[in-house]
């Protein structure tokens, strides 16, 4: 059991979920937590122009505002996504509003898109120099009324679309009143078709919610297609709060182990509906090599952890990262790339 399992972690967990987060982010802002180098050629990737050195990076929500861009690297993340980024300013929900289940490795979490708003992202981006592809998420305002959801996207992108390396339309969070409904087949396009008036040739990702019926994800898909996506993040938090110890009667977005096998399944259903130009990314409930994976395993170029670092700790990453290696060398494979889809063959 390393340092931060033993001791670190159980302290941190004494308080609330929140302030141990913004301390937390202090701290990698001015460089004091950072885990062991690793790198190895067989893990590196190269999509859309850009090279991710592994497969594995760190899932929207953690860095909200962009304030750490310049460490992800360091603590060995492959990419960042970071947002949700809105086009207004806003505080989010009321807290307390983040509630771990450390006997589920699972947290929950009703933020509702707090973050600084789009203008003072574009600001803090250009400024920043990462060592790691950034994407960037995309929210709705919540004072924007969901008819008017697609200006608002755009006018967010409209600030942004020359400072990421790729984009994500976040239609799947469950803590803004009516976003899900954006996952319909209309109001998506009309958002993708807002984004691409403004600048058509960035990568582009919607994030799908692990609560979708397949009909629904067959609807996404056509939207991939008729839009021409780069791919889908698979997948969200889950409403749901089936298979917990316990339910600790708290509303939000249900993250951690708890959702791996809904966001696998829904991760499974889209690689073998779309087409082989599709991108994915797959997060939910990773906290270990074997984690990655079957992600991979499932179809996905890239995979994400929230949840799971905050379980895992700082080394998190070298550990899985030397772990895959080990793995590799077990079954003979040459690099990450070989694995992908296997389960689907």
């Amino acid at each position: 059991m390393s340092l931060y399992e033993s001791i670190l972690r159980p302290v941190a967990f004494n308080f609330d979920p929140e302030w141990v987060h913004e301390q937390a982010m202090k701290m990698i802002q001015k460089g004091v937590l950072r885990a062991r180098p690793f790198d190895d050629e067989r893990l590196h990737q190269n999509f859309f122009g850009a090279t991710f050195r592994n497969p594995l990076g760190l899932a929207a929500g953690f860095d909200k505002n962009g304030v750490a861009l310049n460490y992800w690297g360091q603590m060995g993340f492959g990419f960042v996504e970071m947002g949700t980024v809105t086009y207004y300013a806003q505080p989010g929900n009321d807290r307390p509003r983040m509630f771990r289940l450390p006997e589920d490795q699972g947290l929950i979490n009703r933020l509702g898109f707090n973050n600084q708003g789009a203008q003072k992202a574009a600001m803090r981006i250009g400024e920043a120099t990462p060592t790691v592809p950034v994407g960037i998420n995309l929210g709705k305002s919540k004072a924007t009324p969901i008819e008017s959801a697609a200006l608002d996207y755009q006018e967010s992108f409209r600030l942004l679309h020359k400072l990421g390396d790729y984009f994500v339309v976040n239609v799947s969070s469950p803590n803004t009143p009516g976003l899900r409904t954006l996952q319909d087949k209309a109001p998506l396009l009309e958002i993708f078709a807002a984004l691409r008036e403004v600048d058509s040739t960035r990568p582009m990702f919607v994030k799908v919610a692990p609560d979708l019926e397949w009909s629904a994800i067959d609807d996404v898909l056509e939207v991939a297609l008729e839009a021409n996506l780069t791919g889908i993040v698979a997948t969200n938090t889950t409403i749901s709060r089936e298979g917990l110890s316990r339910d600790p009667a708290q509303a939000g977005g249900l993250s951690g182990r708890p959702v791996r096998e809904k966001s696998n399944a829904v991760l499974k259903y889209i690689a073998e509906h779309c087409g082989k130009d599709l991108m994915l990314i797959g997060v939910g409930g990773i906290i270990n090599a074997e984690d990655v994976l079957t992600k991979i395993k499932l179809g996905a170029h890239l995979c994400q952890v929230y949840t799971g670092w905050i379980y895992g700790g700082p080394h998190m990453l070298p550990d899985i990262m030397s772990d895959l290696i080990g793995i590799m060398d077990r079954d003979g494979v040459t690099h990450i790339s070989e694995y992908r889809g296997a389960l689907l063959r």
